[in-house]
């Protein structure tokens, strides 16, 4: 109701903060295209959460965490290379982060990820990995052939997501990765807390950025 009293009187500037975080999601998608047809030609200050929110009615992206600006651009600048975990997941990606070298990029504790460079990447200095969750399969045990991201991962979270499920798996090193599996295979896997298994990823689903030192 606030909302359709700020819009009717059709004004030039608007403060919207968080205005569909309370709609079910339904009605957030319908509220959305009704703010994207009435936002245009206006100036807007959009406070959200929530990735659908910014490619839909953004063109500018401003980035806060911890009180701090850590990224801005377009939508598709910001979400398509996040600059930290708190973008990454905004964006829905999963970052890993180490040292660059010309065959991918080497965590800490020595895993190798094999990826796409990106604009900007040297092979140089730190750099960072990101993988969306759909590009992860999961094996109770370690699959044949030899793909080049292949790790060992231990389950730390599983949450229903409709037809999905997404996973969280944890690296040898601490590292963390989304999984987004269908509710079949969570099933066939045992999928819970504390389950080991394994982890590929093609290295064409993985995209090379350079970081930050």
């Amino acid at each position: 109701m606030a909302l359709a009293r700020a819009l009717a009187i059709d004004p030039r500037v608007l403060l919207l903060d968080e205005p569909l975080s309370a709609l079910d999601v339904a009605a957030a998608g319908q509220v959305r295209a009704v703010l994207a047809e009435r936002l245009a030609g206006r100036t807007c200050l959009l406070v959200t959460h929530h990735p659908l929110d910014v490619w839909t009615l953004a063109h500018h992206v401003v980035v806060l965490d911890a009180g701090r600006v850590v990224d801005q651009g377009t939508p598709q600048e910001v979400l398509a290379r996040p600059a930290t975990g708190f973008v990454a997941q905004l964006a829905g990606l999963s970052v890993l982060r180490g040292r660059a070298s010309t065959g991918g990029l080497t965590l800490p504790d020595g895993t190798e990820v094999a990826g796409m460079p990106q604009e900007g990447w040297t092979g140089n200095g730190a750099g960072l990995a990101t993988i969306p969750p759909d590009a992860v399969a999961l094996y109770a045990t370690p699959p044949e052939g030899s793909p080049r991201n292949r790790w060992p991962v231990t389950v730390a979270a599983v949450e229903p997501r409709g037809a999905v499920v997404r996973v969280g798996v944890t690296l040898p090193g601490g590292d963390t990765l989304a999984v987004d599996v269908t509710a079949a295979a969570s099933a066939a896997l045992g999928l819970a807390p504390g389950v080991t298994c394994w982890a590929v990823v093609k290295a064409t689903q993985v995209s090379l950025h350079p970081g930050h030192d």
